[in-house]
């Protein structure tokens, strides 16, 4: 799959030191935001990280984070490892599942670094589509179907950036099951895990022949905490994810590490907050569509804190997107994703203001 033409992350640094400013913030993924002093106070007694010893913590993260990280998911320690942000769980798995020839198979809309990380490590990639008319779900078959001798891994997304799809645990069992027949690992990736607006599942982890990546970053609202992590039931590669590791980054910040055990030993508070603002702005969403006048439509999310709606007319989304920008709005294009007509919409982020944003957004749309 080539890149899109806009890169996202090129489109969001272009708005960083942008005139007007950018009051609202809608091309996030994440959600509402946290102080240091806000994630300290969540225990009883206040965490105090003074005495913290800034020296390397151990390649697979400190123990501490790594049991916080397992009851998070449901599995023991021993299984987790951390890593710098979920970009390096990928990372590494992409290089270790690099060989001449091998391809990897992805989503299509889905998360341009897949892509774009698996090629720079040499990697051919195959896509599955997310059809608009089938809800964007993420069927096993089609999944399958672009499966050949050379895949050298599945990824699944769930709940999926940018549309908000969940794959049902039970599909996700038989996907898995039928991958290890042919000896191709399935990658879940759960970085929205467990936000969801359906019925809510449990992680994948600990489901035989799934690797689970995810973080703190989005779900748990903590992006600048830079913490991720692999979960892996195969000790033989959780022994060499450690030892790319200790090349890659060589290991996290103790001071991030103990930062991220307080979010995730905490991470009820966390995601109570996240529930709040996501529910009470996905209203809004459900509105805007509705009074649209048939100018906007989309799939409501199933979970994760984005939406992927689309222009009906089908033109392209973009110019829409630098008007609203012009306007300190910002949202996604969906040229991003390669699929123009869409824009991605995070609806999590905004705690106060999301109001005023999709009333501006309505605004614009009936000019269209």
């Amino acid at each position: 799959m080539d890149l899109p033409p806009f890169a996202l992350d090129h489109w969001l640094s272009s708005y960083d030191f942008a005139t007007p400013p950018i009051a609202y913030n809608l091309a996030s993924s994440t959600g509402p935001r946290w102080s240091v002093a806000d994630l300290c106070a969540l225990s009883a007694a206040p965490l105090v990280i003074d005495d913290t010893v800034l020296s390397y913590a151990p390649p697979e993260g400190s123990r501490p984070l790594r049991e916080a990280i397992g009851a998070f998911h449901g599995v023991e320690a021993d299984a987790v490892i951390a890593t710098t942000g979920s970009s390096e769980a990928l990372s590494i798995l992409f290089c270790l599942s690099a060989q001449p020839g091998a391809n990897i198979v992805l989503p299509d809309p889905g998360y341009p670094a897949y892509a774009a990380v698996a090629q720079a490590w040499g990697l051919s990639t195959r896509s599955y589509r997310l059809e608009r008319s089938d809800r964007f779900a993420q069927r096993t078959d089609a999944i399958l179907a672009q499966v050949d001798a050379d895949t050298a891994l599945v990824i699944l997304n769930t709940p999926h950036n940018p549309t908000g799809t969940v794959m049902p645990r039970a599909d996700i069992e038989a996907l898995a099951a039928t991958l290890a027949e042919r000896g191709v690992p399935l990658l879940v990736d759960e970085v929205y895990h467990p936000l969801y607006f359906a019925a809510p599942q449990p992680s994948a982890a600990g489901i035989p022949n799934v690797i689970v990546t995810s973080d703190l970053s989005k779900a748990l609202s903590l992006p600048g905490l830079r913490t991720g992590w692999l979960i892996d039931a195969d000790a033989d590669r959780r022994a060499r994810i450690i030892d790319a590791r200790s090349y890659f980054t060589i290991s996290s910040s103790p001071l991030l590490e103990r930062l991220a055990t307080q979010a995730l030993q905490h991470s009820d508070a966390i995601l109570t907050r996240l529930r709040s603002v996501a529910q009470k702005n996905i209203a809004m969403l459900d509105r805007l569509v509705s009074e649209s006048g048939g100018r906007l439509d989309w799939v409501r999310p199933d979970g994760g804190t984005t939406a992927f709606p689309w222009l009906v007319d089908g033109r392209d989304s973009r110019p829409l997107c630098q008007s609203l920008a012009a306007q300190g709005i910002l949202l996604a294009p969906g040229d991003c994703f390669g699929h123009p007509a869409h824009m991605r919409l995070g609806f999590a982020q905004q705690a106060e203001g999301f109001d005023v944003a999709v009333g501006r957004i309505a605004e614009a749309l009936a000019t269209l």
